[in-house]
């Protein structure tokens, strides 16, 4: 078992910047890809970004390319979001999710932050 805890969240400007952070714990030696995923209001839930939990890989959603970056830290066992340029329609409830070695998907989510980007 894996269980992540996204904080970072919050309110900001358009044209600002937040940072979310993912700590996970529990069977991290099992981890494989990390990504970002996030749900607008009324809207289904969409990747924003992964990472190979040893590093490298890294991969974006096309509306996030050249304003997030995505990085781990394997002796703090997390992973952030670094989220730049930030336009209205980031808003959204951003959910950090794992896949596991022995998995094809992913399979734990953690409980979800709220980001609001006012115009």
């Amino acid at each position: 078992q894996v269980q992540l805890v996204e904080s970072g969240g919050g309110l900001v400007q358009a044209g600002g910047s937040l940072r979310l952070s993912c700590a996970a714990s529990g069977r991290t030696d099992m981890m494989f890809v990390m990504g970002w995923f996030r749900q607008a209001p009324g809207k289904q839930r969409e990747f924003v970004a992964s990472i190979f939990w040893s590093g490298g890989g890294a991969s974006y959603a096309d509306s996030v390319k050249g304003r997030f970056t995505i990085s781990r830290d394997n002796a703090e066992n997390a992973v952030y979001l670094q989220m730049n340029s930030l336009k209205p329609g980031d808003t959204a409830v951003y959910y950090c999710a794992a896949r596991v070695t022995t998995q094809a998907e992913y399979t734990y989510w953690g409980q979800g932050t709220q980001v609001t980007v006012s115009s």
